[in-house]
């Protein structure tokens, strides 16, 4: 059976939650990273040396990154028809908003949440709000003109490259004491999403 080290709060491990329910997969979910401790344990260590979360176990295959493992359980579990898109070029223009998604809005948004959510409010810092806000605002701006000209970041239906942007983009519209421009195929991405049940098992759940 497939194994899913990490916390279910983390956004990185919701990503791959969400993909495994897409898939159908049977899997077992191990609590590890922030308060649950683990991941500096030798035996965790030794599966993914950095020690951070998402790390899978499938049929002995180890493997850490989310998008790589979300990459892997498409190839292994899924088929042409699922969650990809029918070409070449399709599916690298999926992958190309993961990548983005990651290199774009991980770093603003983790400073997002640590200021305005788990820092406690001695802590935290509106000074760093303000330019992370700005840059995250930036790319939904970018983001919302992609989903003017395509239904889905994936192409023409659900699939790969909507995933990672799913799971941040949600997080930020939950985040507290954020102004937010009106962006209208954004929002409607979203509420399409909704739809999803896999999503709202995993993803649409409180920020912690």
């Amino acid at each position: 059976m497939l194994r899913i080290w990490g916390r279910a709060n983390s956004s990185n491990v919701k990503k791959v939650l969400w993909c495994a329910e897409e898939l159908g997969l049977r899997f077992e979910r191990i609590d590890a990273g922030g308060a649950f401790g683990l991941v500096d344990g030798e035996e965790f260590r030794k599966m993914n040396p950095n020690g951070l979360v998402p790390c899978i176990e499938d049929d002995g295959f180890v493997l850490w990154e989310s998008n790589a493992i979300i990459r892997y359980l498409l190839a292994r579990h899924g088929d042409d028809s699922t969650l990809l898109p029918a070409t070449l070029e399709g599916r690298a223009s999926a992958e190309r908003w993961m990548d983005w998604c990651s290199f774009s809005l991980s770093a603003p948004f983790a400073v997002l949440v640590k200021h305005l959510v788990r820092s406690p409010p001695e802590r935290r810092d509106a000074q760093a709000v303000v330019p992370a806000a700005a840059s995250f605002e930036a790319s939904m701006r970018i983001a919302d003109a992609e989903l003017a000209q395509s239904a889905w970041f994936s192409g023409e239906s659900f699939g790969i490259g909507d995933i990672p942007l799913g799971v941040l983009v949600y997080s930020w519209y939950a985040l507290p004491g954020l102004e937010r421009p009106s962006l209208p195929a954004l929002e409607d991405w979203q509420r399409r999403l909704a739809e999803r049940p896999a999503f709202l098992h995993w993803v649409a759940v409180p920020l912690s």
